[in-house]
């Protein structure tokens, strides 16, 4: 469980500074990494693909997830507020 919050922080941090150039602090970076670790091996077992095993499988797996995740994300609200 605690490795899981680790590689959920590692991989929101990442994706944070991937997509935006910085964090969203802790607690975002958490629950973005812990989703992003759902959508990306979701994503991997719909697409077949095998990812390295390990600590470091699962930091690229979920890592490419929050990043799905924050395209999504900024894609939504960038279309929100376009309409005012």
């Amino acid at each position: 469980m605690l490795g899981a919050i680790v590689i959920g922080i590692l991989a929101g941090w990442l994706a944070g500074k991937l997509m935006r150039g910085s964090g969203y602090g802790i607690l975002g970076d958490l629950v973005l990494g812990l989703v992003g670790g759902v959508v990306g091996g979701w994503l991997f077992r719909q697409l077949h693909i095998r990812g390295p095993n390990g600590a470091i499988g699962a930091l690229v797996v979920a890592t490419c997830g929050a990043v799905i995740l924050v395209f999504i994300v900024h894609t939504m609200v960038r279309r929100r507020f376009w309409r005012f």
